[in-house]
């Protein structure tokens, strides 16, 4: 055991060289291999995936690749792959993998979120709990703590404005790896660093992510084979309330047209769909309030995104009751519950009120990165009291699919995105 637990904090040799170059067509790249100088070792990545995948992170130096008439992210770009040990606060240990790309997904994410103090919580490379608000980040940060506490144990903390006193003591309330985030106010940082193997970094450039929105990267997949997929990032067309398209369709000479969204229907609409841009395939996601409800992500079929949502959100409803009045997860009181008639009975009080305000779902809206092939899908999500619903539309039953918004009472609203947001 003792063996297994060493293979984390061993540094693997890193036998890939200092530079590549990448040539397409007549136009060439040049990355070097970003490493660093931490407790006397410059090494580059601990590991890649796994502890016994060797790795390397190379940053873009030269060049500005242009396809088809689109400029792309050039060098001098770089946010996650251009850290240095200045931006690297503290850095507790060489960085994996997981770790980098985990804040930069979250920088994927809050490229679309400029508009508002807008905290991140990311795990496996998917969000945890995601809000923004006009209250400041701490608030944003505690919204999205609470959103899903469980999932958030050992993730990557990020947030687009200054990190204050306030977020740095939530942090240490609990256990994350990775912090970063534009600045860090002196307190804030002296607190933080209180936690000697959390990695805080400041990343100045998070600070103009709007910058980037409509310049994509070569985003590249590599094969089983060797081979490779290049291709243009996902660019989210869905800037602004207004670029929403209404849901409609028709069908046998019937027109099917559902209810706009309100104001409110509509932000979370939008904020939504920003997470979404991070979010596994096949997913759906429910927001309220400006705060992640739910979070259904990586499965096989429409439905069962919504089904998996549904059932994460009851589960951190009743963690979030158990942990505030009973200072226990929800686990730890139903494994207390087995030997404890108090405590079955604590646990059969919370499950009934969680049942009752349905995860605290109600109200909520929803956005799906695909299309809902089917009606039943949308129909499990009117069933928890969702109002309003984004998706990318071009399903050959949009009208079944509009008929169940219309059909709900009170009515459901729903617009069409015109694209998909997949993510593999």
């Amino acid at each position: 055991m003792s063996d297994l637990k060493k293979m984390y904090t061993t540094l693997q040799e890193d036998p890939f060289p200092a530079d590549l170059k990448l040539v397409l067509g007549d136009q060439e790249l040049t990355f070097s291999k970003r490493t660093w100088e931490i407790d006397g070792q410059t090494k580059g990545l601990r590991y890649g995936e796994n502890p016994d995948q060797p790795a390397a992170l190379y940053e873009l130096k030269s060049g500005c690749l242009e396809v088809g008439g689109v400029k792309f992210i050039g060098a001098g770009q770089g946010l996650v792959s251009a850290l240095t040990e200045e931006h690297m606060l503290q850095a507790g240990k060489h960085p994996g993998k997981t770790n980098l790309t985990d804040v930069d997904n979250a920088l994927n994410i809050l490229q679309y979120l400029s508009a508002k103090p807008a905290a991140l919580i990311l795990k496996h490379n998917n969000p945890c709990g995601a809000a923004w608000t006009d209250e400041g980040v701490a608030v944003a940060l505690g919204r999205a703590f609470e959103a899903d506490r469980i999932a958030a144990f050992g993730g990557a903390v990020v947030v687009n404005r200054t990190l204050d006193l306030a977020s740095a003591q939530l942090i240490n309330s609990a256990y994350f790896e990775v912090v970063a985030a534009p600045d860090f106010d002196p307190d804030a940082l002296a607190e933080l660093k209180k936690k000697k193997n959390l990695r805080i970094l400041r990343i100045p450039g998070i600070a103009g992510l709007e910058s980037l929105v409509r310049t994509p990267f070569l985003d590249i997949k590599s094969l089983s084979d060797g081979g490779l997929v290049v291709q243009f990032s996902f660019r989210n067309a869905i800037l602004k309330a207004g670029d929403f398209l209404p849901a409609k369709a028709e069908k046998d000479g019937n027109v099917f047209l559902a209810r706009a969204p309100g104001k409110q229907e509509a932000d979370d609409l939008l904020f939504a769909w920003a997470v979404e841009a991070g979010v596994t395939s096949n997913s759906v996601l429910f927001v309220k309030d400006g705060v992640t409800t739910a979070i259904g992500t990586g499965e096989q079929d429409r439905v069962g995104c919504v089904l998996l949502a549904v059932t994460k959100a009851y589960t951190k409803y009743a963690d979030l009751l158990s942990s505030k009045e009973l200072g226990l997860s929800i686990f730890e009181l139903k494994l207390k519950a087995l030997k404890d008639s108090e405590a079955k009975a604590q646990l059969a009080d919370i499950e009934r009120r969680t049942a009752e305000a349905k995860g605290g779902l109600p109200g909520s809206v929803v956005v799906s990165d695909g299309f809902f092939p089917f009606r039943d899908g949308v129909d499990l999500c009117i069933d928890q009291g969702v109002t309003a619903i984004a998706q990318p539309g071009g399903s050959i039953r949009d009208h079944e699919v509009i008929a169940a918004v219309n059909e709900a009472v009170p009515q459901v609203a729903m617009v069409f995105t015109g694209q998909r947001s997949f993510r593999h």
